[in-house]
């Protein structure tokens, strides 16, 4: 049940401490939410400090504020102490504890009253404070909401925040050409477009900064890794550990890659499988009605939106291959329908 609304008697009370994180290896969506928050409690007379549990991809590094983010897995002493001292901690993107790894049970044992903004379906019932919407098209979207019908404080809404509400929708829209994007999404960006930003600026950070040996990995992908199963109507790549190490592939580098499987004529289900040594992940999409959030949830311990999901598998890179591909004749009839 949805009770933000509250959190506003909250944080008239005084200075409050607060923590701000999401779930591991942001994206565009968790990390703009997240920064929109920290310049948002900056602004209105509070501490806030955003905390990420990993790093994140440097195509972000333009984000107002990103400087101060603060790595948990780089200054986890410092972090633990933040936590520790809290009064508030919001958990952005996310729909459970476990997507903040080693984090997840420092927040949950924190004395400090918790806070959830998400747009995942079927969120753990962890916080004391929820905005919950599944049918939002990004968290940034919910974060707009929570400053300006929720707080009712439209004024302290500035350019800064109003460019990384506007980076979060941009990419958990697919640049506004998903099934998830509203009238509502539109009018939002419509009135942070009113804060003068630059937003084919923002499109080239995000989509057009790509380093040359991203481009030439991205090249190698579509040349030699997309299988396509046209019985099956599914195309996937595979990535080892080894190619990974041969492209010096960081984080976020395959972000997308996965989008090329699904751009492929007829491709209604497109995977990637990428061997990161301790754990095989997995990133689905899909067109139309294919449900890839619970086909992630059914078979690969994950989960997500309805045409954007992700998992992990802990067999090796072959077996899980295998077992992807052998699912598919179980799902041989749902991957016909598009509409």
């Amino acid at each position: 049940m949805n009770n933000i609304q509250l959190l506003k008697d909250v944080l008239s009370k005084g200075r409050k401490k607060i923590v701000i994180t999401s779930h591991h290896k942001p994206d565009a969506d968790a990390l703009g939410s997240s920064l929109a928050l920290y310049h948002y409690f900056k602004k209105t007379g509070h501490d806030p400090v955003v905390i990420s549990p990993t790093d994140y991809p440097g195509f972000l590094n333009w984000m107002p504020g990103q400087k101060s983010v603060i790595n948990f897995e780089v200054k986890t002493a410092l972090s633990k102490k933040l936590i520790s001292e809290a009064d508030l901690i919001f958990c952005m993107d996310m729909s459970s504890l476990e997507r903040i790894n080693d984090m997840g049970p420092l927040v949950k044992n924190s004395m400090a009253q918790k806070v959830l903004i998400d747009h995942h379906l079927e969120p753990e019932n962890f916080a004391m404070y929820r905005l919950s919407d599944p049918e939002a098209a990004a968290t940034a979207e919910l974060v707009y909401d929570f400053i300006v019908k929720y707080m009712n404080d439209e004024t302290n809404l500035t350019k800064e925040i109003a460019v990384l509400i506007y980076a979060g929708i941009l990419t958990d829209t697919g640049s506004f050409k998903y099934p998830t994007t509203t009238k509502k999404t539109h009018r939002i960006v419509a009135h942070l477009m009113d804060f003068d930003i630059k937003h084919s600026t923002i499109h080239h950070f995000i989509y057009d900064n790509s380093t040359e040996i991203k481009t030439r990995f991205l090249g190698y992908i579509l040349k030699e890794k997309i299988t396509v199963l046209k019985k099956y109507n599914t195309a996937y790549i595979v990535i080892t550990k080894e190619e990974l190490k041969k492209y010096k592939s960081r984080t976020g580098d395959t972000e997308g890659f996965v989008n090329y499987a699904l751009a492929i004529e007829g491709v209604i289900l497109a995977a990637i499988i990428v061997d990161r040594g301790e754990i095989i992940k997995l990133s689905f999409r899909s067109r139309g009605e294919f449900p890839v959030n619970e086909f992630a949830r059914d078979h690969f311990e994950g989960g997500g939106h309805k045409n954007a999901a992700g998992g992990k598998c802990p067999l090796t890179l072959d077996k899980t291959v295998e077992k992807f591909v052998g699912l598919l004749p179980e799902y041989r009839e749902k991957l016909r329908l598009i509409f």
